[in-house]
This record gives C-alpha cells, sequence and structure tokens, in this order.
C-alpha cells in the first residue's frame, strides 16, 4: 500500500497537462470544502449539514505545468426522492467523463454501508486511476489515522481493484493539499490549458450567487428545514444613473420552500433571520463579484418541490 506524504518523491515532468478530476464521497465527506482549497478561493458551497451540493461546480486549479479542473459533484446516496435520484444520475455521468476520481472518505468517521456502496460502483468503472483522499485528518490522532488508511487499501482489495493513491489531508488545516494536486496531475492528459488563466469556476454567477443565499439561508435552520430551500436568482442588473466610480449592481432572488409553515423558519421574528441571510450573503456575493450589492430576497412556497418534476425544472435540477 503506498500512502503518500509530502517527503513523497515528486516527478519533474516538463510536458503541459490538463483534464477533469472530480470528487465523490457520501455527503458531508468534506469534498466542496477540498475543492475550495485546492482553488484558493471559494467556489462551492460548504455547511456542516449533507446534501449542500446540488450541481456540478467545477473548480479550477492554475498551475505553471498544469491545470486541474476540478468536477464537485453531489454526495451519492439512496434516493428517497425525485431530486435524490436526479443528483445520483448527475455523479455517474460525472464519473464516466472525467480523467481521475477522488474518494473522499473522513478520518473521523469508520467505513460505513455508505463508502461501501460508492466503492462498489466505482469497482464497476475500470479505466479511470481512482485515489482515495482521506480528509479531516486535522481530528484524528496518528493512531486512528493509520487504522483508517488501513482500512481503505483493504477496501480496495476486497472488491477487486488498487487505489492509484492514497493520500491522507486536511483541507480545513491546509496539510498536504498542495500534495494532492501534485500526484493528480500526472493522471491527466497531456495538452493545453482548456481555460484562460484567471477563471476559477465555469459556473454561472447567478448560480454561485444563488448558492451563496442558500448556504447562508441555511445556516439558521440547518437543523428544521435541510433539504427544503432552494434559491432562484431571477435577476442581476447593474442600477442605471450610477457615477462610473460607484456602481451598484441590483440582484432580486426567491427563496423557495416546500410548505407555508416553513415560510416563518426562514423569515423569523420580525424578519430578522432573513435580514441576518441578506446581510451574510451580501458580503460573500460583493467579494465574489467584486461589485456593491443591493439584494432584494422574497420568500415563496413552491409545493413538495422536491418530489415534482416540473418544480425541479423550474428551480434548475
Amino acid at each position: 500500500m503506498s500512502v503518500r506524504t509530502q517527503s513523497s518523491e515528486q516527478s519533474a515532468e516538463a510536458v503541459h497537462r490538463a483534464g477533469f478530476a472530480c470528487f465523490v464521497g457520501r455527503p458531508n465527506a468534506g469534498k466542496s470544502t477540498l475543492t475550495n482549497a485546492l482553488v484558493g478561493k471559494k467556489v462551492a458551497i460548504t455547511s456542516n449539514r449533507p446534501q449542500t451540493t446540488r450541481h456540478t461546480v467545477r473548480g479550477i486549479v492554475h498551475r505553471p505545468d498544469a491545470q486541474l479542473i476540478l468536477v464537485d459533484t453531489p454526495g451519492l446516496h439512496k434516493p428517497r426522492t425525485l431530486l435524490g435520484e436526479r443528483l445520483n444520475d448527475v455523479v455517474r455521468a460525472t464519473w464516466a467523463e472525467v480523467d481521475v476520481i477522488g474518494f473522499c472518505l473522513p478520518a473521523n468517521e469508520k467505513l460505513g454501508p455508505g463508502d461501501r456502496f460508492i466503492a462498489k460502483e466505482l469497482a464497476g468503472i475500470k479505466r479511470t486511476p481512482k485515489v482515495a483522499v482521506v480528509t479531516k485528518t486535522d481530528l484524528v490522532d496518528s493512531k486512528a489515522l493509520a487504522e483508517q488508511l488501513i482500512a481503505i487499501d483493504q477496501l480496495g482489495k476486497e472488491l477487486g481493484f488498487e487505489w492509484a493513491e492514497i493520500v491522507p489531508v486536511s483541507a480545513v488545516g491546509d496539510k498536504q493539499v498542495d500534495l494532492l494536486a501534485d500526484l493528480l496531475v500526472p493522471m491527466l492528459p497531456e495538452g493545453p490549458a482548456l481555460y484562460p488563466e484567471g477563471d476559477l469556476t465555469d459556473e454561472p454567477e447567478q448560480v454561485m450567487v444563488a448558492e451563496l443565499i442558500r448556504e447562508a439561508a441555511l445556516e439558521g435552520v440547518r437543523d428544521e428545514l435541510p433539504h427544503s430551500i432552494a434559491v432562484v436568482v431571477e435577476e442581476m442588473l447593474p442600477r442605471e444613473d450610477r457615477p462610473a466610480d460607484r456602481p451598484l449592481l441590483d440582484i432580486h432572488a426567491n427563496i423557495y420552500i416546500e410548505r407555508p409553515s416553513q415560510k416563518g423558519i426562514i423569515i423569523g421574528p420580525k424578519g430578522r433571520r432573513l435580514k441576518d441571510v441578506g446581510i451574510k450573503s451580501r458580503k460573500q456575493i460583493e467579494a465574489l463579484l467584486g461589485t456593491p450589492v443591493f439584494l432584494d430576497l422574497h420568500v415563496k412556497v413552491a409545493k413538495d418541490w422536491q418530489r415534482d418534476p416540473k418544480q425541479l425544472r423550474k428551480l434548475g435540477f
């Protein structure tokens, strides 16, 4: 079993490589946090609530010798709703198209049925190299980490495949994140950059803005409404009649929930919670877009949208 740490030999190749890697793992395995750490900027929303990622967010890592495009898929899980099934289809379609798959397994949780379920699916994908990324290593001691590494090595053997690499990382502590990129790059095909220097994601700005609002909306209501929130940005327009040195972007967005009873939870007493969501997400949006923003938020009910194909389409799934 080859477990990589920072002192491992690194190959010196003069060729340029460019390609796609995707992180898979059950919900809340640290995929989005890892994507953000590698890209060095917030492109995927993170929350300690499982199932927050619903769009394939691509983060782009630019290096002198390579361009690594990270595809962040939703967590694969046993679906209970139509939304769940659609998310799983997105995951499988992504796996078929990438150059390397990183399977994220948290260091602080024993391997469970969810991990086996995903590993089994991965075993069926023969040609794509699979890297086991052991996340959240800052939460365990070295003995627990060693046990987890051995268990992960075994899991591959049991299912009849060999991990291309097993890499322990901590995205929060910024440990071995660069090493992970060093190990993924040689698995990419040779070729020129696929995106212009400076691009960090190909996600449309409107989708990213909606995700930032959803992250802020989830923050206070995690336990009550984990999956019932969807956000649609209706329009983003520069305010007219503003001097060139003082631009303002008007953003109108709707926060959708599934039942009228959930409306009060999101709005909060005297509208305080919705106001907080606006303040928090506006800061993040201004940092992302680099311009002052006026944010207009409304809460609407889309009855049982997770189970309704028409509503799912309208909300972008």
